[in-house]
């Protein structure tokens, strides 16, 4: 599978990451190395809920022309394609480690992409420092991603958003400086200081934007709610199922064409997220990379970091952290133990495509507007940028004096 997705073409057929993902899981189910019960019980109908929720509004906004507006809004203010991109790298990053990388995803590929071509900038460029800043941004949030809130929960983390605050966001600002200038260095034709063309702010139909308006709010409200929980209590107030179907609700019913719109969402990826927890599911029964899970790789900072990043490719990133935070805890592990997990299973995102369930997401969504990101591209930059990341990070957590 990971060298179909590397290859991406057999023959004259060029495949696409969801046809892929359902063939493995297919292929696992008739050779029997799951059962078809325990297959349906993998799929997490919680993230099945909030993609749908989120595509539903992802979509409207993109029909409507509110994402545009917003991105002329934010984007008039960058001055040259190279304060584009590092809007797009510090401003997603923040924002990902508020509204959850997947969220960002969604929301962030249509936009990088209507940027990229009304600045004449490589979507290449645009799409991968849209997928570095979700995941570098998301580290350093207890809420950024599904794993730091696991990471949080299981240990009974206090004030979960000053420790990782305290511990990860100058290393995770310091990272999202290093892949600017690798990228700019991969890039560098892209990276000018011309001048841009801003086109007048166009003035917003309300009749249009109301709908999307009143799903944001939700979505923010909610959040919020989630920031006040998580602070207190080291617990979500509101799930995030509930948050993206809520959020949903206006668009829907308040929505001139309801049925071109449920129809126009991105149902392939949903299709690649069950098929992606078939095959997981299989996998981690084998029992084949929870061997290589050792004791005393729980201890040491990068040890931890290492691991993480490696084998969050094969069982995902989620399913990693429920099995090595025990073990670190066992060992009366220390915060900056947990730390390390919390990096390195969400820095794997940007070590290859499989590495963030957020990479795929934009992959789809940029292949349903024709564009795409080969394995190759990605990793040609994303290698080089998670071996630096993790060192600053492994730095960063040994010297801290606490």
């Amino acid at each position: 599978m990971f060298v179909l997705i590397a290859i991406r073409q057999v023959g004259r057929y060029n495949l696409k990451i969801w046809q892929i993902m359902l063939g493995g899981a297919v292929t696992v189910l008739i050779t029997g190395q799951v059962s078809l019960s325990d297959a349906l019980d993998a799929i997490n109908i919680d993230v099945m809920l909030f993609l749908f929720g989120m595509f539903i509004v992802g979509e409207a906004m993109m029909e409507s022309g509110y994402l545009s507006t917003i991105s002329q809004r934010f984007f008039v203010y960058a001055r040259s394609p190279n304060q584009i991109i590092f809007f797009i790298l510090f401003g997603i990053s923040f924002l990902s480690a508020l509204l959850m990388n997947d969220t960002l995803a969604i929301i962030g590929t249509p936009l990088v992409l209507g940027l990229a071509t009304k600045y004449h900038i490589s979507p290449k460029l645009m799409l991968l420092s849209l997928m570095i800043a979700i995941t570098t941004g998301s580290v350093m949030s207890p809420i950024g991603n599904p794993q730091n809130l696991l990471i949080v929960v299981n240990s009974g983390m206090e004030t979960p958003f000053v420790t990782f605050g305290l511990y990860l966001l100058i290393p995770s600002l310091i990272s999202l400086g290093i892949a600017f200038i690798l990228l700019r260095f991969y890039y560098r034709t892209d990276f000018s200081n011309r001048v841009l063309d801003h086109n007048p702010i166009l003035p917003g139909n309300n009749k249009m934007f109301f709908p999307v308006k009143c799903s944001l709010a939700i979505i923010l409200i909610l959040a919020a709610a989630n920031i006040i929980g998580s602070l207190y209590g080291g617990k979500f107030l509101v799930p995030l199922p509930f948050i993206a179907l809520c959020a949903a609700i206006p668009v829907i019913l308040l929505g001139t064409d309801r049925v071109r719109l449920l129809k126009s969402i991105d149902w392939f990826t949903l299709v690649f997220f069950a098929a992606m927890f078939v095959l997981m599911e299989s996998v981690w029964q084998t029992g084949f990379f929870q061997s290589f899970v050792g004791q005393n790789m729980a201890t040491s900072v990068p040890m931890i970091l290492l691991t993480s990043a490696i084998i969050s490719q094969f069982i995902s990133n989620v399913p990693f952290v429920a099995l090595f935070q025990p073990m670190i805890m066992k060992g009366f592990g220390q915060t900056s133990q947990l730390m390390a997990l919390a990096v390195g299973s969400t820095i794997a995102g940007n070590l290859t495509i499989l590495g963030a369930a957020s990479n795929v997401i934009i992959i789809q969504n940029a292949e349903n507007l024709s564009e795409t990101l080969t394995f190759y591209e990605f990793a040609k930059v994303g290698v080089p940028l998670t071996v630096l990341q993790l060192v600053v990070y492994w730095v960063w957590l040994v010297l801290l004096p606490f």
